[in-house]
């Protein structure tokens, strides 16, 4: 994919994090340990920021997002048996618990790996319930996904010189917003009822079929 391609797909979910914002607006409001516990979770971020080039190069390998949905969608379908739903916990929730699901989340620098479902794993591992770690997924996207999209528009700011860019990224962040408003409650309430199974056999459907394909000689591309 072209540049503008690349910062397309990272700068249009700007859209759906100022969804969670506008949806939680209250706990964005707060004690200081709430946004400490959400820069603590950032801390590995670094990582990703050092395998920039590496990333780039797997956002070109359709292999390599075939695999990671196999793979993702295989840990889905039995995450909810290592993890069994936890009850509320939110109140010895730690620091060290909010670093350790900042560590779930370089996994999704890897194309094909939801970082949603990555960082959700992460604070089930840490004895969230579904529902709390879906949240915390949410709100760790905002900073995380924020500073992305940021330093994408910083390193290709001559993709806003032209109109057409700029009405693309305002057309899709429009669209991911109000895609996301009417998902997000539906989604941690379909999580919470019914846990990860149906997202785990998706994706290993998907993936299969992108793998066949590519065995079949069928030329693919990510975008």
């Amino acid at each position: 994919p072209d540049e503008f391609s690349k910062a397309f797909i990272i700068n249009i979910q700007f859209g759906a994090i100022l969804a969670v914002v506008v949806m939680y607006i209250k706990r964005f409001f707060q004690s200081i340990d709430f946004y400490l516990k959400l820069i603590v979770a950032c801390v590995p971020l670094v990582i990703a920021f050092l395998l920039e080039a590496v990333i780039d190069q797997m956002l070109e390998s359709v292999l390599v997002v075939a695999v990671a949905l196999l793979v993702g969608g295989i840990v889905l379908v039995f995450v909810d048996k290592w993890f069994p739903n936890q009850s509320d916990s939110a109140k010895k929730f730690s620091y060290k618990n909010s670093f350790i699901i900042g560590l779930f989340q370089i996994v999704a620098i890897i194309p094909g790996v939801s970082r949603s479902a990555a960082t959700i794993i992460g604070g089930m591992t840490q004895g969230l319930n579904r529902k709390q770690a879906a949240e915390f997924s949410f709100f760790l996207a905002v900073p995380t996904i924020l500073g992305a999209s940021m330093y994408k528009l910083y390193k290709n700011s001559d993709i806003l010189g032209s109109v057409d860019n700029i009405q693309l990224l305002a057309f899709g962040n429009v669209v991911a917003f109000v895609v996301a408003l009417l998902a997000i409650k539906g989604f941690i309430a379909f999580l919470t009822r019914y846990g990860f199974r149906v997202f785990g056999w998706y994706r290993i459907i998907l993936g299969g079929i992108i793998i066949i394909l590519l065995l079949s000689g069928i030329e693919l591309s990510v975008v």
